[in-house]
């Protein structure tokens, strides 16, 4: 037999080993699976070597080490998430909606998701304005500053930031900086060598082995959260770098929401990164009283933080998301750059639609990834033709992961509406119970309308066959998007 032969036959038996481990091991959604089972025998070698570096799963193994969960800190949250149980206005809440009931009782009883009563809100759509808060924040700090972001470039913002943290570390505040290694392959980190030095803490999340390689590179550390003295807390979608602050011209003006936040809500943002830091870095963080001080009781607004990564069994962002649109009786608004959902989650808002629900759909006008877009483009314009008001942001680009639920309580946090957020990547979100948050963020939904163009099934059907041929490829792929 010919070394040919033998390097086909072998090249045979190597696939079919692979699809058995797609198939009976890999615990994948069935498109993913038929996707990856397409990828690996249409294109046996380079579909190995892809399926090696980003298509392994992880969730048989636990990175993040919780043993300590029980200390200080989260035994304070539990206090005060008794307190709120018992808290006469927020049963009332409950009561008179009792979806709100029930997904409080998912999140708290199922996933020890902490409720906080006494949250105080403060909303950001504009990244000028969002980093000078934070830099601010960060310049009276006084014992430490715990952030985490997916990107974080060295550019003029990232500079900005970078300097805070500098000057922080200098006068004595502890400051650790979690970056995810593939979001900021591009920052190095002897970048960081002057805060080292001054005596920051700077560790990357999955570092890559060699540039853009990783086993682990599917699965991305996507949340972006800073926690300031354990009372000041910030937390979804603006990374740091100059297109976030609409300093660069490529994507124009940077639509996003992002949350500052203050209550007992910052102690489970602050568990939230220590877990997270722990998982990473040898000099792990110990829970107790610096990083969980009495809270500064500012707002009266209920909020949990919810969270999900694919160490997890239960895909509790994915779960939340279609709890809060099966609840909902007269609108749903999203906000999305990326919409490539899960057949699940896109035929509960079918249902919704069918039942006589309205729903408003926000997506960018242009990609910042080429096929990702084109599957978002072709599943919102499939709830189009169900009755769906669907438009395309012309002002720049729209970022902003929000969902609104009849004007009465939101979700506002990293996590997108597609495969990767939901299933591959590490996020967080803020489930805010409140009516008059909730309007502020549906008028500022409302504004950007007055800056959108409706996506109508005839501007769908005029999109040309370069476009229709993106969008079958987005689709073949969309679970490993």
């Amino acid at each position: 037999m010919s070394f040919i032969a033998l390097f086909e036959l072998a090249l045979f038996f190597l696939n079919v080993i692979l699809s058995f481990v797609i198939i009976f091991r890999e615990r994948k959604s069935t498109a993913a699976t038929w996707s990856w089972l397409f990828v690996v025998n249409l294109l046996p070698i380079i579909g190995f070597i892809l399926y090696l570096l980003i298509g392994r799963g992880i969730s048989h193994y636990r990175i993040f080490k919780d043993r300590k969960r029980f200390q200080l800190g989260f035994e304070k949250q539990l206090e005060h998430a008794e307190k709120s149980y018992t808290d006469r206005l927020f049963i009332k809440k409950m009561r008179q909606n009792h979806v709100i009931g029930q997904l409080i009782h998912m999140l708290y009883v199922e996933e020890k998701s902490i409720i906080s009563t006494n949250t105080g809100v403060k909303i950001f759509n504009d990244g000028r304005q969002k980093f000078n808060a934070l830099i601010d924040d960060i310049n009276k700090a006084k014992h430490h500053v715990h952030m985490e972001y997916y990107i974080f470039r060295m550019d003029r913002m990232g500079h900005e930031i970078y300097d805070a943290l500098l000057a922080a570390a200098k006068r004595g505040v502890e400051v650790k900086l979690l970056i995810d290694a593939w979001g900021s392959n591009k920052t190095k980190m002897s970048n960081f060598k002057e805060l080292q030095e001054a005596g920051g803490h700077v560790a990357q999340f999955f570092p890559l082995i060699m540039p853009l390689v990783n086993p682990r590179t599917n699965y991305r550390l996507h949340r972006k959260i800073v926690v300031i003295d354990g009372i000041i807390g910030y937390t979804g979608g603006f990374n740091v770098g100059d297109e976030y602050a609409s300093i660069t011209k490529k994507f124009g003006y940077w639509r996003d929401n992002h949350l500052r936040l203050t209550g007992d809500i910052v102690y489970s943002l602050q568990h939230r990164f220590i877990l997270d830091w722990n998982s990473q870095h040898h000099f792990e963080v110990t829970e107790g009283e610096p990083y969980f001080p009495d809270s500064i009781v500012e707002g009266h607004v209920a909020t949990q933080l919810v969270t999900s990564g694919p160490d997890e069994d239960k895909e509790q962002i994915k779960l939340t998301y279609m709890k809060m649109i099966s609840g909902a009786e007269r609108e749903i608004i999203i906000q999305t750059p990326y919409y490539i959902p899960s057949d699940a989650l896109h035929e509960s808002i079918k249902l919704a639609l069918l039942s006589g629900v309205q729903v408003k759909l926000l997506i960018p006008n242009k990609p910042d990834h080429p096929l990702v877009y084109w599957a978002t483009y072709f599943h919102a314009a499939d709830l189009v033709k169900y009755g769906a008001k669907v438009y395309t942001y012309e002002n720049g680009f729209v970022h902003s992961k929000t969902l609104i639920i009849d004007g009465e309580y939101a979700s506002v946090g990293s996590a997108n509406l597609d495969y990767r957020s939901l299933q591959l990547c590490f996020e967080a979100n803020v489930v805010i119970y409140d009516y008059d948050i909730s309007q502020k963020l549906r008028n500022d939904f409302m504004k950007d309308l007055k800056l959108s163009r409706p996506l109508t099934l005839e501007r769908y059907e005029e999109r040309s066959k370069l476009v229709r041929f993106k969008e079958g490829l987005a689709r073949l792929i969309a679970p490993m998007l």
